[in-house]
């Protein structure tokens, strides 16, 4: 009965381990600070993940996805190697930011599944590091493929799941942005403001980025790319005008070169809509010709935005020839 109420004491089970192999505790724990991976490689490969990010809004996407999936096989390759704890979580990290990267460039070119398949894997990753921001984006990247799929149910659940711990995060930004498009193409005013309110309450919250050029750091100026999106699905097209332009504007380097080629499109695309509805159909056509000259592009999304487009124009000039063009234009695009 004694020993119910005062059970012998458990063997300490790092004594076991240490006997086991025959290593006393500092020689254990010299173990596990070795490594096979150098400082100086470490230093490398977060440079390159790095870059790879910076490129994306302007980089070919095929090849910019060759190169990120190389460097993904050679990152993963490092955890079957000796690392210390450190080291482990942060290439677990870097591994997730390259496969978010080469999730998106996926999806820009098409290729679904696949995109869906590296999301996932980039997720687990961030999961398995601990790391916030990979999640977040994540769902971000699940959000952006439900709205341009038509699932803006979808896209809000998916923000949802993930908003509340992204808060204090750039990507909670981006979160609230997503699900104000969704909630604007349901026709929910309330909800769309509830939103852009909120993303602008978390971007107050936040320090000024030191580099805008990844693509996983949110711009303070894309939040006009954002409220553009929402003002022009609810007709409010002065403002969507006027944001549009802004757009373009905050894109546009001072030698003339576009500086975000994607949102730049859109912005062309919704001054397409606001001409349109001003009876301007001359106008909405030169523009949409503009954002379908652009090279680099998010196939997914410009199809989205241009459809939307499309159905403004054949809705108010349905037997025009110039409607022709623009629709001739959109059916080249969908199989390039």
């Amino acid at each position: 009965m004694t020993a119910a109420f005062f059970p012998k004491a458990r063997p300490n089970r790092d004594d076991e381990l240490l006997a086991a192999t025959g290593m006393d505790t500092l020689e254990f724990i010299g173990r596990l600070r070795m490594s096979d991976v150098s400082t100086s490689t470490l230093d490398a490969i977060r440079i390159t993940a790095e870059r790879l990010c910076c490129e994306y809004p302007y980089a070919d996407p095929k090849g910019l996805h060759t190169e990120g999936t190389a460097w993904l096989r050679r990152i993963t390759s490092l955890l079957d190697g000796r690392l210390t704890l450190l080291q482990h979580r942060e290439i677990l990290v870097l591994a997730g930011w390259v496969a978010l990267l080469v999730g998106c460039v996926d999806y820009d070119i098409g290729r679904r599944t696949a995109a869906e398949a590296t999301r996932r894997a980039a997720y687990s990753l961030g999961q398995e590091a601990e790391n916030a921001e990979i999640i977040g984006w994540s769902a971000e990247m699940a959000a952006w493929f439900a709205l341009t799929q038509g699932n803006y149910r979808g896209a809000i659940d998916a923000v949802d799941a993930a908003l509340e711990t992204s808060k204090n995060l750039g990507v909670g930004v981006q979160l609230a942005a997503q699900r104000a498009k969704a909630w604007a193409r349901l026709g929910e005013c309330r909800e769309v403001q509830a939103s852009l309110d909120e993303g602008r309450a978390i971007l107050e919250r936040l320090d000024h980025p030191s580099n805008l050029d990844n693509h996983f750091v949110v711009d303070p100026n894309k939040f006009d790319f954002y409220a553009m999106d929402c003002c022009r699905v609810a007709g409010e097209d002065p403002s969507a005008e006027s944001y549009a332009r802004e757009v373009i504007r905050n894109s546009t380097r001072a030698d003339g070169s576009i500086r975000n080629p994607m949102r730049v499109s859109e912005a062309h695309l919704t001054l397409a809509v606001v001409a349109v509805r001003d009876r301007d159909l001359e106008l909405a056509v030169n523009e949409g010709m503009r954002a379908f000259a652009g090279k680099r592009r998010s196939l997914p999304s410009l199809m989205w935005i241009a459809g939307e487009t499309a159905r403004e124009i054949i809705e108010r000039f349905p037997g025009d020839p110039r409607t022709l063009v623009y629709l001739d234009q959109l059916r080249s695009l969908a199989t390039n």
